[in-house]
């Protein structure tokens, strides 16, 4: 596959802080467009890091990366940011802004991109009431649990329905009954043409996905799914009904 053809493509990428070993080695995958695939490993794989490198936060010590078929060795740092633009993050520390209400910090994306106020406001309601908070459009972060948190910064990366969707541990303090619904509303957004690449230590989740599974193991990028050792049998409720993206089960090109 050309790099593209692909959203995301790694071609070898090596990466290390300083001069500490390298975190993340030879790590080499290509993701269609539209494709849906979850990272999976143990603490200290380097999900995080290879996310971080998805997102444009980092540059890989070696290696090259392209995104949306641009190749950003050669870009400058003005050139980035047009492609981060088209990224939604949920990251694992929320990173909400704590004196903006749960409605502004879901309205933030919006508004950077000059939507009127009329236009954003029913998008941004229907969305909070979407993740269960419709009583809390008014809340500041710091006075929010954990997972409802979680829920606002869920909301404020999906509001701009980005090209590319990155999420660290989204379902990781929410409840077993807000998990499925949240991977709904991923589906649903995969089905409306957006990337999902997820990182998550819920491997019940990941294989009633049936989506295709990354699994990072001591900073190298392992074949296929995970393995029944590490995947629990999932709950024998009833089949998704948001399956039929016609990408969803490809697995990535990985070398």
């Amino acid at each position: 596959m050309s790099s593209f053809a692909a959203m995301v493509r790694f071609e070898n990428v090596g990466m290390r802080y300083g001069r500490g070993p390298e975190v993340l080695r030879d790590i080499s995958l290509s993701l269609e467009p539209g494709s849906f695939h979850f990272l999976t490993g143990p603490s200290g794989a380097g999900k995080t890091t290879l996310l971080r490198l998805i997102y444009l936060a980092e540059r890989p010590s070696r290696g090259l990366i392209s995104l949306f078929g641009k190749d950003l060795s050669g870009l400058a740092r003005r050139e980035l940011t047009p492609l981060r633009r088209r990224i939604g993050i949920v990251f694992q520390d929320f990173r909400l802004i704590p004196h903006l209400s749960a409605f502004d910090n879901v309205a933030l994306p919006l508004r950077v991109a000059g939507t009127p106020e009329s236009k954003l406001r029913g998008n941004v309601r229907e969305l909070l009431e979407w993740v269960g908070l419709a009583d809390k459009l008014e809340a500041n972060p710091p006075t929010l649990s954990g997972g409802e948190q979680q829920r606002i910064a869920i909301a404020r990366a999906v509001i701009a329905s980005p090209s590319l969707l990155i999420a660290d541990e989204p379902t990781g303090n929410v409840d077993d009954a807000m998990a499925l619904r949240l991977l709904h509303l991923f589906e649903q957004m995969n089905k409306l043409g957006t990337t999902l690449v997820i990182a998550t230590h819920n491997a019940v989740l990941a294989a009633r996905s049936g989506r295709p599974v990354l699994h990072l193991e001591n900073g190298e990028l392992m074949r296929g799914p995970v393995s029944a050792r590490q995947t629990p049998r999932p709950p024998s409720a009833k089949a998704d009904q948001t399956k039929g993206h016609a990408g969803q089960n490809k697995e990535p090109a990985v070398s």
